[in-house]
């Protein structure tokens, strides 16, 4: 059987233990506080349209309870894997896979990347801190991964999913490995899509398009992805944040194979939805700034590529968490100017 540690069994964290577990795997969580306490007591419960399931999985806050592990989930926010990065290496053999689950440009990006550019086989500061995650984890674990599934914790032990059931999954090489066949057919049997992309960062970039300006405007705003592009001053100023990302992404090898109108007026076709910046703000939780925007802004720097329109609503965006106590600017590192 295949062991499969979820770290962070949140939303998509736990919906993923679950359909990991439905498909066969030995699936363990990494939870805390009520969370954990009401998984341990009866179960964690996967609420979606075709009705409810309870799940008993193992579940603990402490890794080092745990026996190696054959795959690894991050699924904690990218902003927070530093902190919980040195309580993997008890879980880890010399094959265990790790995927990181998490929105904006991941820490192992530059691995193996064929970017043509300076960048090649270094980490991003603004992502992973003095290279932690890299020097902790090793690239060469890495499986890339794209989240699209809306889910939500409805209460302690009870995950409710909204819409969408697709991970897209990549090795960094873009090689087909056994590895990546084999967690994609286990995603593929608990009832999800799970296509396996040699050009996994083509989507991750075509992704962080609409995070790094639907995202931070619905966080200082407070207006849904509809109003957003409905809005004349906002689209506009949404079309400049996505012409600079572009910029970048080309730069670093990515291709964008739909315009950014089209990208636009998807976004915009959701009626209602606040995205995940906002929500965090609405609930109080730390914001997921740098993976999606201050990432951009450094890899522009690097390759002498302008990211004014970024750097302007990143500050803004930072100053508003800041003050919400959501984003604390003096302890995490900043190395951009903006």
């Amino acid at each position: 059987m295949i062991n499969i540690c979820v770290y962070g069994a949140g939303a998509i964290g736990g919906y993923l233990g679950c359909c990991l577990s439905k498909a066969g795997a030995n699936v363990s969580l990494i939870a805390r506080g009520p969370h954990k306490e009401a998984i341990e007591k009866n179960g964690l419960t996967l609420i979606s349209k075709t009705g409810s399931e309870t799940f008993h999985l193992k579940v603990t806050d402490n890794p080092g309870e745990l026996s190696i592990q054959d795959y690894i989930i991050i699924a904690v926010k990218a902003h927070a894997i530093t902190g919980i990065v040195k309580n993997l290496k008890p879980l880890l053999k010399e094959k265990t896979a790790v995927i990181s689950a998490v929105n904006g440009i991941p820490w192992w990006y530059f691995y193996k990347a064929n970017s043509g550019t300076n960048l090649e086989n270094t980490h991003i500061d603004s992502v992973d801190p003095n290279g932690l995650i890299w020097d902790t984890i090793n690239p060469k674990r890495a499986i890339g991964c794209v989240v699209y599934p809306a889910c939500e914790i409805e209460k302690p032990g009870v995950i409710k999913h909204i819409e969408g059931n697709r991970f897209s999954l990549g090795e960094p090489s873009e090689v087909n490995s056994e590895r990546l066949k084999t967690l994609s057919g286990l995603l593929i049997s608990g009832g999800l899509k799970a296509p396996q992309k040699k050009q996994l960062r083509d989507e991750i970039w075509i992704k962080l398009w609409g995070n790094c300006s639907f995202n931070p405007l619905s966080a200082i705003t407070g207006a849904s992805l509809d109003i957003l592009g409905a809005d004349p001053s906002s689209r506009f100023l949404i079309q400049n944040l996505m012409e600079e990302c572009q910029k970048v992404g080309e730069a670093v090898g990515a291709k964008f194979n739909i315009s950014i109108e089209n990208r636009i007026n998807g976004a915009a076709s959701i009626i209602g939805h606040k995205p995940s910046t906002r929500q965090d703000i609405e609930l109080k939780r730390p914001l997921e700034i740098d993976p999606i925007m201050s990432a951009i802004i450094e890899i522009g720097t690097k390759l002498d590529i302008p990211t004014p329109m970024l750097k302007h609503v990143n500050g803004i965006l930072k100053l508003k968490a800041d003050c919400l106590g959501l984003y604390n600017r003096n302890e995490l590192i900043d190395r951009l100017t903006v």
